[in-house]
């Protein structure tokens, strides 16, 4: 995730997004800079049932108990959107992503609204699944 902004810089940069066409630009760069997931990684245990797409995250801890994050998506903006909730969770350990309600931030980024309801459930299906595999972590 070294190539993704940190939080503070990402809110930034959709501050000075002019339109929703900027933001949906800015969405698929965000996901254009996630490593490309291993072939072994796209197993239907990491695949995210809830969404349109196909889309799989992998977690696991580091040594310092944080959880990294790897994923894709075969649909850009999905993949885009996986790299927002990537960017939200970053250095975070699984009882801080399980206590972290990432859903405002999506209101503040001003990308909720502009959803459609099918990405918006595929968008909640992420979340679910990453806090459910937090907890198993």
């Amino acid at each position: 995730m070294a190539n993704l902004p940190d939080k503070d810089k990402l809110v930034r940069n959709f501050s000075r997004c002019l339109n929703w066409e900027d933001k949906y630009l800015y969405v698929i760069e965000l996901g254009a800079k996630l490593p490309a997931l291993d072939d072994c990684e796209r197993q239907a245990e990491n695949l995210i049932s809830g969404c349109q797409s196909q889309v799989w995250i992998v977690m696991q801890l580091d040594e310092q108990g944080h959880v990294e994050f790897h994923g894709d998506s075969d649909a850009a903006i999905v993949k885009g959107l996986l790299a927002v909730v990537f960017i939200l969770y970053h250095q975070m350990t699984p009882e801080q992503i399980i206590a972290l309600d990432v859903r405002p931030f999506f209101a503040e980024l001003a990308l909720s609204q502009h959803l459609t309801p099918s990405r918006s459930q595929g968008l909640e299906a992420m979340i679910r699944a990453i806090r459910a595999q937090a907890a198993k972590l």
